[in-house]
């Protein structure tokens, strides 16, 4: 299709809020992420420590600046998708050397975008698209800061590897952060289907990322099933290696990555979306309440394991379904003391969530 009719037939989203494209996991982890013990004063030291000067001055002095002069084609794809999500300034855009297929948001007060020269070199222009704004998403989400601070994070645990007791308390923050990074991945693989509005060309760039040297040579429903075969495995061992493997990895599995975007794509939520019905940042409150996203999150938890036919994942399911009807029969039974103690008022023991 012509470019310019595939621009036309592109929607955009003005005042879209980051809440419309976000994974209820992400929001949920992050929620929980900031309640772990010593996150607020990392964070606090590491905004210390850390300058947006010196990362600008590494970017500026080692990666190409992209502009309407360099690599003006993704200049384009840039300016295109902030326009997308109403971003009011486009990100600045790098492209560094690197063989790996990549792409990175980094930033304290003014995030920045990097694609690796593997990434750039591998992509056609609508997977490009989808990557670049895959990265808007965290932009527009504030993830930056918290990706900035992961990365900084695993450095200091390698030049502290000698003293275990600091390691373990960084152990802990950074098991949160790669937890909620990976959800956030989720989240901003739907912000980039937002713009570029094409399901094909982002499972294609899924396919690529796989492993897939010509993803016109991979057969769709049979890359697609590999995603059902590995959450539906039936060997208690394999859960565990699964658990195991996944602690210190930033980013999901491709394979499931690219089944749980093309879910959302055929989703009544996506189709809602792009015929303007989605929540706006004018209506953000200015601190939501972390115990919805936290609930948010369990509902989706909960929904993910009661489709699981992973023994472990069950096992899972049936502690924390237990431990929920176990914590319900506890808090009704204080709340029923109200009015049996003689509070006339009759709200003795209940509590808003």
């Amino acid at each position: 299709m012509d470019e310019d009719v595939r621009r036309r037939e592109r929607v955009s989203f003005p005042d879209i809020s980051s809440r419309a494209y976000e994974h209820p996991v992400d929001r949920g982890a992050l929620a929980t992420l900031r309640t772990v013990p010593g996150f607020a004063q990392v964070l606090k030291a590491l905004f210390g420590f850390f300058t947006e000067r010196g990362l600008r001055l590494s970017a500026l002095s080692s990666t190409i600046r992209v502009g309407p002069q360099q690599y003006p084609e993704l200049d384009r794809l840039r300016d295109e998708c902030a326009a997308t999500l109403d971003l009011p300034t486009a990100p600045t855009l790098y492209v560094m050397r690197d063989p790996s297929p990549k792409a990175f948001t980094i930033g304290l007060d003014e995030p920045f975008i990097v694609l690796t020269t593997g990434l750039v070199e591998m992509a056609d222009t609508e997977g490009l698209r989808f990557a670049i704004g895959h990265e808007m998403g965290h932009v527009l989400s504030g993830h930056a800061v918290y990706r900035t601070m992961m990365i900084h994070l695993v450095e200091l645990q390698r030049s502290l590897s000698w003293n275990p007791i600091s390691g373990i308390g960084l152990r802990a923050v950074l098991a949160a952060l790669h937890e909620w990074f990976r959800k956030a991945e989720l989240s901003c693989d739907r912000a980039g289907l937002l713009c570029g509005q094409d399901a094909a060309a982002a499972l294609r760039l899924h396919i690529q990322l796989a492993g897939g040297i010509d993803p016109d040579t991979i057969d769709i429903p049979s890359f697609l099933r590999q995603a059902e075969e590995y959450e539906g495995v039936d060997d208690l061992r394999d859960s565990l290696l699964k658990l195991r493997s996944l602690e210190t990895m930033t980013y999901p599995l491709a394979v499931v990555r690219a089944a749980e975007l093309q879910k959302w794509a055929g989703s009544a939520e996506y189709r809602a979306m792009l015929a303007g019905e989605y929540p706006r940042r004018a209506d953000d409150e200015p601190h939501s309440a972390w115990r919805d996203d936290i609930k948010a999150a369990a509902r989706s938890y909960q929904a993910s394991w009661s489709e699981s036919t992973d023994p472990l994942t069950k096992v899972f399911a049936d502690v924390g379904t237990a431990v929920t009807d176990v914590a319900g029969k506890v808090r009704d039974k204080f709340s029923n003391r109200g009015p049996a103690s003689g509070n006339q008022s009759g709200t003795s023991g209940e509590t808003a969530d």
